[in-house]
Formats: C-alpha cells, structure tokens, sequence
C-alpha cells in the first residue's frame, strides 16, 4: 500500500494536468470562439472566418484532443506512482 505522501503527489500531478487542459479548453471555447473573435474574422478558414470556425468546429477537434491527451498522459502518470491497471 501507497503511502499518504505518494497518494498525494499523484493527485496533485493529476489535477495539474486537468488545469491545463481546462485552461486550454477555455482559451479556444470561449477565447477563440467568442472574445477573440472580432480579431480572427478576417482569417478565412473553409469558406468563413477563423473565429467561426473555431466557435463551431474548432472548440470541439481541441476538445478531443484534449481527451485523448489527458488519458494518455494519465496512464503515463499511473504508470510513474505504480497505480497502472
């Protein structure tokens, strides 16, 4: 059994790693797609502009992205603390 100091070390990368992802997550959802989009409207992305783009298709490709990273670099995490399945 894992002691409370590794427990804890593994939750604490773990939840380091959903910050970045919810802090990426945000900037292309709401960053690109909805603050920064008078700025991108003149960048023509498939036929619209890039802010568009990013608020109806964008957003979702970096959203899988995002969790096919996370489970990857998850059980690259489970595997460092020995808690692989």
């Amino acid at each position: 059994m894992a002691d409370n100091s590794s427990n804890n070390a593994y939750w604490q990368a773990n939840l380091n790693i959903i910050k970045v992802c919810l802090a990426i997550w945000a900037l292309v959802s709401f960053g690109f797609g909805i603050l920064l989009r008078p700025l991108l409207k003149g960048i023509p992305v498939g036929g619209t502009d890039l802010g568009f783009w990013f608020a109806q298709q964008g957003s979702i490709l970096v959203f899988l992205a995002i969790i096919f990273f996370y489970a990857w670099r998850v059980n690259k995490l489970d595997a460092e603390h020995g808690v692989e399945e």
